[in-house]
């Protein structure tokens, strides 16, 4: 996907951080609610529904390519070209 909403990256690969993330989101929709503001109740909890199913159901993060990573990638692409014999 990529972009503003794109919440599958290195740095939420740790699970305290999700889980954090996601509890404060509902938290903060609980009191939201009980201020009387179900605009930003509903906001609020559906961005944390949202970082759920991000987190917990479809999470696959993308790792950072190393440099290494990189040059081996290539060099197999080299090598396992197209060669009929």
């Amino acid at each position: 996907m990529g972009g503003l909403f794109d919440v599958q990256i290195p740095w939420f690969i740790p699970l305290y951080r999700r889980v954090i993330v996601v509890a404060l989101l509902l938290m903060w929709t609980v009191v939201e609610f009980t201020r009387g503001s179900p605009f930003w109740g509903i906001l609020f909890g559906g961005m944390g529904v949202y970082c759920f199913y991000q987190f917990f159901i479809a999470f696959n993060p993308r790792m950072p390519k190393t440099e290494s990573e990189e040059e081996t990638a290539e060099k197999t692409e080299e090598n396992t070209g197209d060669k009929t014999e």
